[in-house]
């Protein structure tokens, strides 16, 4: 059998592991148009800033892939893909044929056309380890930039940025830094802390125009005729899913390559996980791409799983992400912004001396959501009660509590989520 892996991240890995879980005999080819093998994602804004070195950024042992025996094709990007003659083709004219495929290609950032930007050349995105390594290369040269989204990639831009010593300002077009995971409040809070550190946040704002002389930046200017000067543009508005090399596959692409519960595409042995894949949403039928790390490990497990011949269903994905600055821990899971808010119990809780926030949603007393800011030790557990669908009333008033733990569940339902194997301890 041959499996042909796109993509060198979380998602491939979980895929490797579980074919070869399987299938001790098979080829396994992964192909990567980046030249690292893989490395923890999350980590480029601490190789930005000086905290770690590259050796650190791998998270597989040295051996992975001579382990599981990989053909390993990095810096080798894929232009399309042949489902009929099951064959992949590669930028330098090869081919690489399958049985099984994996599209496990990520996210690509989206950069929207802004007036000026052409030609200039302190222009980044922030996805990857060389677009930190680009910016790591020039930070002698940046006095002032202007980080454009506030999101969790924009976030992470700044705070590298700001390990340097560089004066940083972040715009955001939402009345919150944060504003896809985390509410109001709370991006408040993550907004007060970082201007406290010297970061400024500029919100309900664009950049609508980036003003220099030939390639060089001296400013931008906002919608609201605002002018910031700066000598750096890092966009940080998102990512879509790098599918475009998909067109005339046959494969269905819509906002993400759209799988069923295996994670097999609209083409019989062609499947997709994480960034990349349209997968069904843990609260409806509904599918949604889901760029969340775990997810998409474990949307890998199962794509690898069906590949290999046998069979896994995808629960499907909950929304959660977990990041820290300035010593301020957060994490969101769940429906933290309901659109129908009266359909729901909210409950809040707020210490901004502390920078400490928690809110719990909760719909037909089931715990579905929740937003916890400062003091996030036991996220875990409120991560299984959403995922268990437990009916939260014996400890509802619990919830909001600090100090809420595993202590103020009932023994049965301690015993039932928690003790090893699911038996009672």
């Amino acid at each position: 059998m041959n499996y042909v892996i796109i993509g060198n991240s979380v998602a491939a890995v979980g895929a490797v592991r579980a074919i070869r879980d399987v299938d001790q005999d098979g080829n396994i080819t992964v192909i990567s148009r980046e030249r690292h093998v893989a490395y923890g994602r999350p980590l480029i804004s601490y190789l930005l800033g000086g905290l770690i070195s590259e050796k650190r950024m791998a998270y597989l042992p040295e051996d992975f892939y001579d382990k599981h025996r990989i053909n390993l094709l990095l810096n080798s990007e894929v232009v399309g893909v042949d489902s009929k003659k099951r064959q992949v083709k590669l930028a330098a004219g090869d081919t690489v044929a399958y049985d099984r495929l994996l599209i496990a290609t990520g996210g690509d950032p989206f950069v929207p056309p802004i007036e000026g930007l052409a030609g200039k050349e302190k222009i980044f995105t922030f996805t990857t380890w060389d677009d930190a390594a680009k910016l790591k290369a020039i930070a002698h040269d940046i006095e002032h930039a202007v980080v454009i989204g506030g999101g969790l990639i924009g976030l992470k831009a700044a705070e590298g940025l700001h390990l340097l010593g560089k004066k940083v300002t972040i715009v955001e077009l939402a009345d919150r830094i944060l504003s896809a995971a985390f509410d109001r409040p709370a991006g408040r809070i993550v907004a007060k802390k970082m201007k406290l550190n010297g970061i400024d946040v500029i919100t309900e704002e664009t950049v609508v125009k980036i003003e220099g002389d030939g390639s060089a930046i001296s400013g931008v200017v906002l919608k609201s005729g605002d002018y910031l000067p700066c000598d750096t543009v890092i966009v940080a508005i998102g990512v879509r899913p790098a599918a475009s090399f998909l067109k005339g596959s046959g494969i269905d692409v819509n906002r993400g390559v759209v799988v069923d519960g295996c994670m097999e595409t609209s083409v019989k042995g062609v499947f997709a996980a994480g960034d990349v894949a349209e997968a069904r949403d843990f609260f409806s039928d509904t599918k949604n791409p889901l760029p969340i790390w775990p997810d998409a490990y474990i949307q890998g497990d199962i794509a690898g799983t069906a590949m290999a011949g046998k069979q896994k269903e995808y629960a499907g994905g909950l929304s959660m992400n977990s990041i820290e600055f300035f010593k301020v821990s957060t994490i969101s899971m769940g429906v933290t912004n309901p659109q129908n808010p009266a359909e729901f119990e909210i409950l809040t809780y707020q210490d901004l001396e502390s920078y400490s926030y928690r809110k719990i949603v909760v719909k037909d007393n089931r715990l579905v959501g929740a937003v916890l800011v400062g003091n996030v030790e036991r996220a875990g557990i409120f991560a299984g009660l959403i995922r268990e669908q437990i009916d939260v009333t014996p400890f509802k008033e619990h919830l909001l509590a600090p100090g809420f733990g595993i202590i103020h569940l009932p023994k049965e339902l301690r015993s039932a989520l928690f003790a090893p194997f699911g038996k009672a301890a």
